[in-house]
């Protein structure tokens, strides 16, 4: 199936959700192998590469010619992403975004908990109130009821939430950390949110952190986060086949 190529002034939306890379244009005032790896870079953490039917493999010509470069900064692009875990390059067998195993997720979204609600712990320390009042915009202008009306907005709005809670924290090492296991977690996020009643779940326990965010509440505010966050790890445990 082609690839689709992207004009800068067309950019995906950020609750596409796509399963097939979406090419944007790449900045000419960059090296060849930095334009081809942050241009095939942004396509993979746009891509909802846990859908069933998500397009996996990369062909290294069609990139190359959709590009306008020629395969050897693509492939030390390439080989970039591939250490960084984004791709798995096999040899005599091809080029494939790379997707974890459902017991890697589930490690993923163990440590994912822990960072996250001590981040939660640190921010009652360490964020200003008005940091801590913006958590409103992306809570307050959903219901439960009317949330099902607004699921694209809504899966964007939950990702948002726990980076922004990750960044509240204001532990450099932390956001780090986490920043390795994002892109994942993330479309695990993105996958799952529509599922059974998880959406109208997520708003009242957001709602509920953030009331013990602004209360200074550090035990209540880690303990929320991470019961939050294992509530995902059970989900995915015993409704997703991952394998």
């Amino acid at each position: 199936m082609p690839l689709t190529v992207r004009s800068a002034v067309d950019p995906v939306p950020a609750d596409a959700g796509t399963k097939q890379l979406q090419l944007a244009a790449i900045d000419s005032g960059m090296s060849l192998k930095a334009r081809a790896y942050d241009a095939l870079k942004g396509a993979i953490l746009r891509m909802d590469i846990y859908a069933p039917d998500a397009e996996l493999r990369l062909d290294e010509r069609d990139l190359s010619a959709k590009f306008g470069v020629s395969r050897t900064p693509l492939r030390e692009a390439l080989a970039q992403l591939d250490q960084e875990g984004l791709v798995k390059i096999l040899p005599r067998r091809g080029i494939f975004i790379q997707r974890k195993t459902k017991a890697e997720i589930l490690e993923m979204i163990t440590v994912w908990a822990a960072l996250e609600s001590m981040a939660a712990r640190l921010a009652c320390q360490h964020a200003t109130d008005t940091e801590l009042g913006a958590l409103h915009g992306l809570v307050d202008q959903f219901s439960q009821d009317a949330v099902a009306q607004k699921m694209g907005e809504y899966s964007d709005a939950n990702i948002a939430f726990h980076s922004a809670i990750i960044g509240l924290g204001k532990c450099g090492l932390i956001v780090e950390l986490t920043d390795r296991l994002f892109f994942h977690v993330r479309a695990i996020r993105r996958r799952t949110i529509a599922d059974a009643d998880r959406a109208q779940r997520s708003i009242g326990d957001h709602t509920a952190i953030v009331r013990a965010l602004e209360a200074r509440d550090g035990d209540r505010a880690e303990l929320l986060v991470r019961i939050h966050t294992l509530q995902l790890r059970e989900h995915v445990a015993h409704n997703l086949d991952l394998e």
